[in-house]
């Protein structure tokens, strides 16, 4: 039996930022959780401009190689969940700027969120980004993993280091975003 491919995105792209550490904790678990084949894709090594296409996203009618690039890598996943910070009470520039390069291709998939801030741990930017990915066809897990005053989970090496709390949320999250990817594949056919 082939595992549905889960791709982790990682949001941030500014210097210092902590996406990464949080991001490898949680590939670290959905590998153990055995449900995807998991992926990493972080939106710094990406590297996409501002939104060039000419053509509307939903034509798939891409001039640029690093939006083909782009297209083939999103069209292979089954699921995501965005590891995503949390700017001025919302989401940040790279991830919108990421989901508006394509349309079809996030078509029916279910979506999960890492978010992490401070006091908030990235519950707002969770909010806003929902109404993104509904209208993109997507469906958004109301199971999260939400990290308060992040920087207290990293240890002298700027590993992430959960409690017990996120150790919990972390595979709910990812026993749900299972059932969907399973409910959701007929659609994608």
């Amino acid at each position: 039996m082939t595992l549905p491919t889960l791709q982790i995105v990682i949001a941030s792209t500014r210097p210092g930022r902590v996406g990464p550490s949080v991001a490898e904790w949680f590939h670290t678990v959905a590998v153990a959780h055995g449900g995807f084949t998991v992926e990493l894709v972080d939106l710094e090594t990406v590297d996409l401009p501002m939104l060039d296409e000419p053509k509307h996203p939903r034509l798939g009618d891409y001039v640029h190689q690093h939006t083909k690039d782009w297209s083939a890598t999103i069209g292979r996943a089954d699921a995501f969940v965005f590891v995503m910070p949390e700017y001025n009470y919302s989401y940040n520039a790279p991830l919108k700027n990421a989901i508006d390069y394509l349309h079809n291709e996030w078509h029916y998939k279910p979506v999960g969120f890492v978010s992490y801030g401070g006091i908030a741990a990235g519950t707002r930017a969770v909010q806003a980004i929902k109404q993104v990915v509904t209208a993109l066809k997507m469906m958004p897990m109301f199971e999260g993993v939400n990290v308060p005053f992040v920087r207290q989970f990293l240890d002298a090496d700027n590993r992430f280091v959960p409690n017990d709390i996120l150790d919990a949320a972390a595979p709910a999250m990812l026993n749900e975003l299972a059932r969907w990817t399973s409910a959701m594949s007929s659609l994608r056919s």
